[in-house]
């Protein structure tokens, strides 16, 4: 018996096709959306293979959140390098207008279902990313932390804000001209 090479399983990188595509699902149908099963079936292999790169939903996402830290902290590490300027505010720019680009994944990232305490590599990839943003803040002194989480905090709840569709823009304003609003305020 022969089998056609459409049904044998032969996958190049699987564990990077893995993830794009659930990256895709991500965006599109939240963190609910994705599902090994439906994975395995986007990328066209068997149920089982997920298996052999994620042994849960749960690495999965942890795997894709990773992705998330990694991407933002580059993000946040091109401001950063732009130029010796004030960064507070570019810094803040970057921050939320990374949610918006990548809502699912940034929702992800921050989501209280994944617990970073019990996975290492989501621990090390957040905290990265947040030695990043104190490392832009401009150091490690504990005054300096706190203005880390200051500004963090502030252009946090912005992000989750614009994202909820909590804030109204007025006639006229798009969400760049706000952006740059809110985070001009002392």
């Amino acid at each position: 018996m022969s089998t056609s090479p459409s049904l044998s399983y032969h996958h190049g990188d699987l564990r990077r096709a893995l993830l794009e595509a659930a990256l895709v699902i991500l965006e599109r149908e939240g963190e609910a959306g994705v599902q090994l099963r439906d994975l395995a079936r986007a990328v066209h292999v068997s149920p089982a293979a997920p298996y052999r790169h994620f042994d849960s939903r749960a690495a999965l996402l942890e795997a894709l959140a990773v992705i998330g830290f990694q991407r933002f902290s580059r993000k946040l590490e091109d401001v950063a390098a732009s130029g010796p300027a004030e960064t507070g505010m570019p810094l803040g720019h970057a921050y939320v207008r990374f949610a918006l680009d990548n809502p699912g994944l940034f929702r992800l990232m921050f989501s209280s279902q994944l617990r970073k305490d019990n996975r290492p590599g989501l621990r090390m990839a957040a905290d990265a990313a947040f030695a990043t943003l104190r490392h832009v803040m401009g150091g490690n002194t504990q005054g300096q932390r706190n203005a880390a989480i200051s500004q963090w905090a502030r252009v946090h709840g912005l992000a989750v804000l614009l994202l909820d569709r909590h804030i109204a823009l007025p006639d006229g304003q798009d969400v760049e001209q706000l952006i740059a609003g809110v985070l001009a305020q002392p």
